[in-house]
């Protein structure tokens, strides 16, 4: 899908908006039947969530997957009587973007910034995250560009380290940031509702 295309199914999609608790929720209908839930706040128009599902085999909502936001809480696993659940002290990697860069925040990572390198992949389309020391490795895409296919740029990407939290940073290609803009502009204009009902079935 490139730049134009996304554009044009995100204005052919079906738009509910919702104003609740300083964030303006959007969501989107797509004529393929995929849906798509965004939250923005208010004051600064920058993206707290966005999530999508599609209907699966048997035509039933699947469940959301979380694209910006924080993750969804993964159920806890008991294996038998040695109750084995998800160590609170491993990683967890989410998506949390400013206005003007895609950003990515990896927490419970305490080993020092020279430790990490963050590349691009090209041909994988994605950006990976290698430490020497072999703790922790992880590949990841930025679904926006593949969106609008458009390429990854090593030269856009940088990362920090703080209070044990790995902290990457892409800036926003201009095509991102004017499909974004021509997007917030129409949100703007849609009439919202307040009264926390909203309607999304398909007619």
């Amino acid at each position: 899908m490139a730049v134009q295309s996304w554009q044009e199914s995100l204005k052919a999609a079906r738009k509910t908006s919702l104003l609740q608790e300083g964030r303006r929720k959007v969501h989107y209908l797509f004529p393929d039947g995929k849906e798509m839930a965004e939250e923005y706040d208010m004051k600064t128009c920058e993206l707290l969530v966005r999530k999508w599902r599609q209907k699966n085999t048997l035509g039933a909502p699947g469940q959301w997957q979380v694209e910006v936001g924080e993750p969804a809480p993964s159920p806890t696993v008991v294996l038998d009587t040695d109750h084995i659940k998800e160590s609170s002290s491993n990683p967890i990697f989410m998506r949390k973007d400013t206005k003007s860069s895609f950003q990515w925040r990896i927490r419970n990572l305490p080993y020092p910034k020279d430790v990490y390198t963050v590349t691009v992949d090209q041909t994988e389309r994605c950006c990976i995250i290698r430490t020497s020391n072999k703790k922790y490795y992880k590949k990841f895409s930025v679904p926006d560009l593949d969106r609008m296919q458009l390429p990854l740029d090593s030269s856009a990407l940088n990362f920090s380290h703080a209070n044990n939290t790995l902290i990457i940073t892409y800036q926003k290609p201009k095509e991102v940031l004017a499909v974004e803009e021509e997007l917030q502009k129409e949100l703007k204009k849609m009439k919202a509702s307040t009264d926390g009902d909203v309607d999304c079935k398909t007619q």
